[in-house]
């Protein structure tokens, strides 16, 4: 599997398109707003910037959560700014995401977003400017020296490249119960030298005392085993090739707090000034973000409707490279009742770990 090539999700706003089948992760990112609020605050009071802030979202994906964080960037800045009595600086924005992603659904948005800040704040905030950055952010992105902020949800987490030394995952997709040390460590592995090239990366596209704020998946294996689990009965049934099934496996390594800490202390570019672990429950995908934050009554049918679509917008591209696309319906299908059946048995959730740090002056 490349995964520059093939990595994406659902692109557009049609029924199977993440910009539809995202309200778990605008609920995450929703919940770190004091995090992130903090974080921008302290830049305003540090001086790194005069005249502009450059910001950059990494693994933007596209949809209305895209510029939620660019949002609230601009409206804290605003705030601490005028109180302070400075200037209100320019904004640079840039986008990345890997070169699969729906940049023009977003380029397309930003008429609309412009129209609703003027709405909230009136024209007297400084101007915006976006550009897209096509690539992995496994590699160097931006100038030496010219980020102040950059912000990542639910990106980290995707790997490089498919671990190797994965032949003995027979039946997973992904890190489970059944598979052997060899593949957890395999895995592991992968994460240490990407996320260690990652640090290194950022730290010389920063200014001194610039901020992020990633978020990611911590221990999301358990929603990959299910996955794995509609894809054998197919395989039982001779609806998919046993050889396929077990070539298949996920790039993705979902980190504890003490791996994340480990690597930023390793590296040593940046200091640590939040780590936290954050949890939502799956159905919170069939909920209002932000609105319903008790959702007790179950609906097993609908909940593993909404789950299996969530996933059916990260997971979809990555199935239709490896596996064509005659079969993916029924995979979803399948998917969404096995989904169903453990919602209404299990305690279901999503863990997050939430760092925010500073590069060292």
């Amino acid at each position: 599997m490349e995964v520059v090539r093939v990595l994406h999700m659902n692109g557009g706003m049609g029924e199977d398109s993440y910009a539809n089948n995202s309200l778990v992760q605008k609920k995450v990112i929703s919940m770190t707003k004091p995090i992130t609020e903090e974080a921008i605050i302290n830049l305003c009071y540090s001086n790194s910037f005069s005249t502009s802030i450059v910001m950059a979202d990494l693994g933007c994906s596209s949809g209305p959560n895209t510029l939620l964080v660019v949002s609230e960037l601009i409206k804290v800045v605003d705030v601490v700014c005028r109180k302070l009595g400075n200037r209100l600086p320019e904004y640079l924005v840039y986008l990345n995401d890997l070169p699969g992603n729906d940049f023009n659904t977003i380029f397309k948005s930003l008429p609309s977003f412009h129209e609703s800040l003027r709405g909230q704040m009136g024209n007297g905030f400084g101007p915006c400017f976006f550009t897209g950055v096509p690539g992995s952010f496994y590699g160097r992105l931006f100038p030496s020296n010219s980020l102040h902020f950059v912000h990542s949800s639910y990106s980290l987490q995707w790997l490089s490249k498919v671990p190797e030394g994965l032949v003995n995952n027979k039946g997973n997709i992904y890190m489970a119960r059944t598979s052997p040390p060899s593949v957890l460590e395999a895995y592991k592995e992968q994460f240490q030298k990407d996320f260690s090239l990652f640090l290194k990366c950022r730290s010389e596209e920063f200014v001194a005392g610039g901020l992020t704020i990633h978020l990611a998946k911590m221990h999301g294996c358990y929603i990959w085993e299910l996955l794995a689990m509609a894809l054998n009965h197919m395989v039982s049934e001779g609806l998919i090739e046993e050889e396929k099934m077990d070539s298949f496996n996920i790039p993705q390594y979902t980190p504890s707090p003490s791996e994340i800490r480990f690597e930023l202390l390793e590296e040593g570019s940046f200091i640590i000034n939040q780590l936290v672990v954050s949890q939502v429950k799956w159905t919170d995908a069939n909920c209002e973000a932000n609105t319903n934050d008790n959702h007790d009554h179950f609906d097993g049918d609908d909940d593993g409707y909404s789950v299996a679509k969530c996933m059916r917008a990260v997971a979809e591209p990555l199935l239709v490279s490896h596996f064509g696309e005659a079969i993916i319906d029924q995979v979803f299908h399948r998917y969404r009742q096995i989904i169903a059946d453990r919602i209404t048995k299990e305690e279901t959730n999503f863990f997050n770990v939430i760092v925010s740090v500073t590069k060292r002056g």
